[in-house]
């Protein structure tokens, strides 16, 4: 496309672009147009290893070349990622993102905070409505669920369930996948943990996990690091309570060393959706929504699946007859994830609210 048509579509794409409806074949050359234009996308907290985005990545700049890909800070949690909205609403420079992918919970917050803003894809009616903002400020992308990755060689009995982690056997050894007071899996590690302990999904969960994990700490068992293949590997967190993606992921780049076991717990099986929402001050606004509609695109659906993660669009990609089955055979058992309970957008404030709230006052450890 020469520039000059690229030009004579400005105006018309910067009046698509402003609102929220779907978008149609047309409309994405006109959106590819304008984003190649702004020439850069800056993401935030996507760390390669997490659902394959390395190959997500790489696929969205295969199919839209002329736009750069910025990464800010991979590591961090769903609050930094709000927080990195509110810090740079003056700044269109690289340190302000154009999307964010955080936990259920913070869609709605940010939504009502006025920091994302409305655009539906054109897979949009293929989205369940259960996991979307029926006016397209946010929409799920992915979901899994706690898991226990365990490295075998320091780690002789593989615990099956939460209450096995408090056992004088794992001393020094199990930590969160990030800091349960910004962290949206590490909320909902202590979550999982409340509802193994009896606690309901909700304010319960988060007094009971919370209780959970300071009988952890005060048996010396909590690790307060925050876990992740290296720190697996390496010794610091021999057991981590994380997403089972990215613990299946894990498994796979370490190739046996050292042999790691991932355990879907027999209790407390609790499953997260995460969501996507564009900036409401992107400075590529364009490319943004041009990388939405990629990650909802069967190729971006499935970039997720590579990487172990259940895309939303899961059901009506296996409906239709798009899921390999290499990618089906390479999942772990479907049984594993009978027991999994989905907690409600209220269950989740609840329960974060009682988490990020007592957890220097009850547990007392700076995860760090």
């Amino acid at each position: 496309m020469t520039s000059k048509i690229r030009l004579a579509l400005s105006a018309s794409v910067v009046a698509f672009v402003a609102s929220a409806s779907i978008a149609s074949a047309d409309s994405l050359d006109a959106l590819y147009a304008a984003a190649k234009k702004e020439g850069s996308l800056t993401t935030i907290a996507l760390p390669h290893s997490w659902c394959n985005y390395a190959g997500v990545i790489d696929g969205f700049k295969a199919k839209y070349p002329g736009i750069t890909v910025n990464e800010l800070n991979p590591d961090a949690g769903s609050a930094d990622e709000v927080q990195a909205i509110r810090a740079n609403k003056d700044n269109k420079g690289p340190q302000a993102p154009d999307v964010i992918d955080v936990g259920l919970s913070f869609g709605p917050a940010a939504k009502d905070e006025g920091l994302i803003q409305p655009y539906k894809v054109s897979t949009w009616d293929t989205i369940p409505d259960s996991a979307k903002d029926a006016d397209g400020y946010w929409y799920g992308d992915y979901y899994g669920v706690l898991s226990f990755a365990v490295n075998k060689d320091l780690v002789d009995n593989v615990p099956q369930d939460w209450a096995d982690l408090l056992k004088p056997e794992y001393a020094n050894s199990v930590a969160l996948a990030g800091d349960p007071r910004a962290s949206n899996q590490a909320i909902l590690g202590v979550l999982a943990a409340g509802v193994s302990a009896g606690g309901a999904p909700g304010k319960a969960s988060g007094d009971a996990g919370l209780k959970y994990f300071a009988e952890m700490n005060k048996n010396g068992n909590f690790v307060p690091v925050i876990g992740k293949t290296g720190t697996l590997a390496q010794g610091a967190t021999p057991i981590v309570i994380e997403w089972d993606y990215n613990a299946l992921a894990g498994r796979d780049t370490l190739k046996g060393n050292p042999p790691v076991d991932v355990v879907v717990p027999q209790t407390g099986v609790v499953a997260g959706v995460y969501v996507q929402a564009i900036s409401a001050y992107a400075p590529h606004p364009n490319a943004a929504k041009l990388w939405m509609e990629y990650l909802y695109s069967d190729a971006g659906q499935l970039g997720w699946l590579k990487g172990y993660c259940h895309p939303i669009r899961f059901n009506d990609l296996a409906k239709n007859g798009k899921v390999p089955q290499e990618m089906l055979d390479a999942m772990p058992p479907a049984e594993g994830y009978a027991k999994a309970i989905f907690p409600t957008l209220d269950e989740q404030a609840a329960n974060k609210e009682v988490v990020t709230s007592g957890w220097d006052s009850v547990v007392g450890s700076n995860v760090q």
